[in-house]
């Protein structure tokens, strides 16, 4: 099996209970064990000012879906919660996004893993190194150091 991350956000509808309602979808996708969930988190739209606040989390997954099958049930499971894409950072009732899939380095039209932006997003490093203080990031480093990095950006527990 290979042990996969998954970020979760939502800023619309009830954003608590999508994320929440996710977290056991993913505990239910074929060869696949969910492992691993974080807390909730709060956190302020990245580049989409007037936007409801997120809620954020993150799930390690023990998978035998290859990224590719893996993120395609991902996106079944935001269809199921009415995620739609209109424009670049719209509002969303689910956005699950595979963050890594083991050591995977791949760049393809559909999917790039490590995910693109995770290094520079503090809602999403959170919630990681929460789940494994000594996660590394292939060609990035470890979750700690990068989120050092992201100083200034503010991520709150939700109780």
């Amino acid at each position: 099996m290979t042990v996969a991350y998954v970020g979760l956000g939502s800023n619309l509808g009830d954003a608590r209970a999508h994320v929440l309602r996710a977290f056991e979808e993913l505990a239910l996708l074929p060869e696949t064990r969910l492992e691993a969930r974080s807390a909730l988190y709060r956190s302020a739209p990245v580049d989409a000012p007037g936007q409801d606040d997120y809620v954020n989390a993150a799930a390690g997954v023990d998978t035998d879906l290859s990224a590719a099958q893996l993120l395609a049930a991902l996106q079944e499971i935001e269809q199921r919660h009415g995620r739609e894409r209109p424009h670049a950072n719209a509002p969303r009732t689910l956005d699950l996004d595979l963050l890594l899939h083991g050591e995977t380095t791949l760049e393809d039209r559909h999917l790039t893993l490590p995910h693109p932006r995770m290094h520079l997003r503090a809602f999403v490093l959170v919630p990681l190194l929460e789940l494994d203080p000594r996660l590394e990031v292939p060609g990035r480093g470890s979750v700690r150091e990068l989120l050092a990095r992201c100083a200034g950006q503010r991520v709150a527990r939700l109780d």
